[in-house]
């Protein structure tokens, strides 16, 4: 079944130093972008993260530090990558958690900005996850009868999952609405205020701490009889939206503290 669809939606995938958004930086990005009338672009960037990718990462996507020495910097590809997303909805496998936020961070480092408001995210990783509980090559299997050719390269990855969603749509017509709003909403965790999911709002829509020894109060209620919490995220290793986002929450705390 082919995706109904209102506005482009691009399909991403991201191969990186790590997995944490904070500290680690993207060496691949692969995108396909669908348009309504089913028309497809698609882009692949190996990029120079500026520092030694661990043996250990290289083992799983087998992107090495001299595949990539020649190759741009993320600073030096951000503005026509900000371009190539402009006005379009995000979808991945494990996007929400992981190739969303690293993204943003590479672009809050870049000094590039991407409005991300207003955009739908599908995570076919969660569908699958709500559905059947399984990794990505056993979805494509399930799914789609096969197996990827060339796993864990950020092309072959990311095509799979657009295949998967497909597939997906296909197989549970009756669970599964073909429009890319049903589809985000369906593929949320959690209703996360920043890309990292640190902050989430409850079901009062009151914006939550999502972990440690918070996790579940409110962010405002913390800020206001632990001041030093904010200081201590503020100075720790946290992504950089992360940040962002608690700044703007403890402003909002001190123009609008809560009534006694």
């Amino acid at each position: 079944m082919e995706l109904k669809l209102k506005r482009p939606i691009i399909f991403f995938d991201i191969e990186s130093t790590g997995v944490d958004p904070a500290k680690d930086h993207i060496v691949e990005i692969s995108l396909i972008k669908v348009h309504p009338n089913g028309d497809e672009e698609s882009k692949t960037r190996r990029i120079n993260p500026g520092v030694h990718i661990p043996e250990a990462s290289t083992a799983i996507h087998g992107i090495t530090d001299d595949d990539v020495r020649d190759c741009p910097t993320f600073p030096q590809i951000a503005k026509s990558l900000a371009a190539f997303l402009k006005g379009a909805d995000l979808a991945g496998y494990n996007s929400n958690k992981f190739d969303i936020p690293i993204l943003v961070e590479e672009f809050m480092r870049a000094g590039v900005e991407i409005d991300l408001g207003g955009r739908r995210f599908v995570d076919v990783q969660n569908i699958f996850h709500k559905m059947e509980q399984r990794t990505l090559a056993a979805a494509y299997k399930f799914y789609c009868g096969a197996e990827i050719e060339n796993a864990h390269s950020a092309e072959a990855d990311i095509r799979a999952t657009y295949d998967v969603l497909k597939a997906q749509l296909d197989r549970y017509p009756d669970d599964l609405k073909n429009d890319v709003d049903f589809l985000a909403e369906f593929s949320q965790m959690n209703r996360n205020v920043d890309f990292a999911g640190r902050i989430v709002l409850d079901d009062n829509d009151v914006p939550v701490f999502n972990f440690g020894k918070h996790k579940g109060r409110p962010v405002a209620e913390v800020f206001a009889a632990e001041p030093s919490y904010y200081s201590w995220m503020l100075n720790g290793d946290f992504p950089l939206n992360t940040k962002q986002v608690i700044t703007r929450l403890r402003l909002e705390t001190v123009h609008h503290p809560a009534k006694k």
